[in-house]
């Protein structure tokens, strides 16, 4: 996020508060704006992708990717964007030669991100991939080693990273803001509706813990600042429910830091949550709803009083502010603040909590 929205997203917050997350400013040719190639176009890239172009500074959409005609045709008229730059996955590699591509966003089922961000960057161009990065340790791997090789940047979707209240509440946390940090809650779900990709284990590589519970996974480790080395994990999935044939519903997992920090978080396909709150020797910091796509509250107590801590609205919001931090990166050579080694340690993560879950111990992170 540029230094000088930082004023604007803070107020009167003062900048020492957010400056350990953010990134400085760099000039970018206003002529020049780094062009996106979004690949699937689904609900989400559809709905929140695309639409927040519009308020970039840095970035633009200027090519689809789609194995379904009618959606190129219809998007492509919506954005403009001409014939000659709307790819089926049969020519994808086609982008090596479009000089108007910089980057590809992969917005695809999970088991299709490492593919397609391979051949990205074996085209030249950087890459976005949306989380979780990919279905192992080994495709994450494979991914960050493509990317080093052609030179390309690698950064993961992680929207929160670029969402004010979630900025300010790592500065708040890891600067002692209520203390030193002793627990930590963590709890995403949402209740699925059946016949989603999600939901079939080839495609998604699991279930919740794939999808939203990796929020309360990303949230401790952001929000600590550390790596976890040790999981706790419990299954709760009730394997008569025709959704979860193939994957897990809700997983409980205890993570311990080298601190001495614990993060209890739930993920679930079947309950509603959206929290974290950080609890330290001084009080507490509450974000509820903490992580979804607008409507973010925080609450703070200190000294014995709970007050709600109110942000002004940014210029950008957490999608457009994201996807101009990695054209910024590319211009400049920096490295994302999410980059894939992000999502490589959350699948790491994730890995140990499936293995713990299934053979009930505890297990050292990175341990066979």
């Amino acid at each position: 996020m540029p230094d000088s929205n930082r004023r604007d997203m803070i107020g009167g917050l003062g900048v020492g508060l957010v400056a350990a997350a953010m990134m400085p400013r760099h000039a970018i040719a206003a002529d020049r704006r780094i062009g996106y190639a979004v690949v699937g176009l689904g609900s989400y890239a559809t709905r929140q992708i695309m639409p927040n172009f519009a308020g970039c500074d840095h970035a633009r959409l200027v090519a689809l990717v789609s194995g379904t005609p009618a959606k190129l045709d219809q998007y492509g008229a919506q954005y403009g964007i001409p014939a000659t730059h709307r790819y089926s996955y049969a020519d994808f590699d086609r982008i090596r030669d479009n000089p108007d591509i910089d980057v590809v966003y992969v917005v695809l089922p999970n088991a299709m991100h490492a593919k397609y961000s391979i051949r990205a960057a074996q085209a030249g161009k950087h890459v976005m991939c949306e989380k979780p990065m990919a279905i192992s340790v080994g495709e994450c791997e494979a991914m960050i080693a493509a990317c080093r090789k052609a030179g390309t940047r690698l950064m993961i979707g992680y929207r929160s990273r670029f969402e004010v209240h979630n900025r300010l509440a790592i500065d708040l946390a890891r600067g002692g803001h209520v203390g030193s940090t002793r627990l930590i809650t963590a709890e995403h779900g949402f209740p699925i509706r059946p016949d989603q990709w999600r939901l079939d284990r080839a495609l998604s590589g699991g279930g919740s813990m794939m999808d939203i519970g990796i929020y309360s996974l990303n949230a401790a480790r952001y929000l600590t600042g550390e790596e976890p080395v040790e999981v706790s994990a419990i299954d709760s999935t009730d394997r008569s429910d025709p959704r979860f044939r193939t994957v897990e519903d809700r997983i409980s997992f205890l993570l311990r830091f080298p601190s001495g920090i614990e993060a209890n978080c739930i993920s679930s396909y079947s309950s509603a949550h959206n929290a974290y709150r950080v609890i330290g020797t001084e009080g507490w910091i509450d974000m509820e709803p903490a992580t979804p796509y607008s409507g973010h509250a925080m609450r703070i107590r200190k000294q014995d009083a709970v007050m709600p801590r109110t942000l002004p609205t940014p210029a950008k919001n957490q999608f457009a502010a994201q996807l101009d931090h990695l054209a910024e990166c590319v211009v400049t050579g920096a490295t994302p603040i999410v980059p894939g080694e992000e999502g490589l340690a959350d699948m790491r993560v994730i890995e140990a909590i499936y293995r713990s879950a299934a053979e009930r111990r505890h297990v050292r992170i990175g341990a066979a």
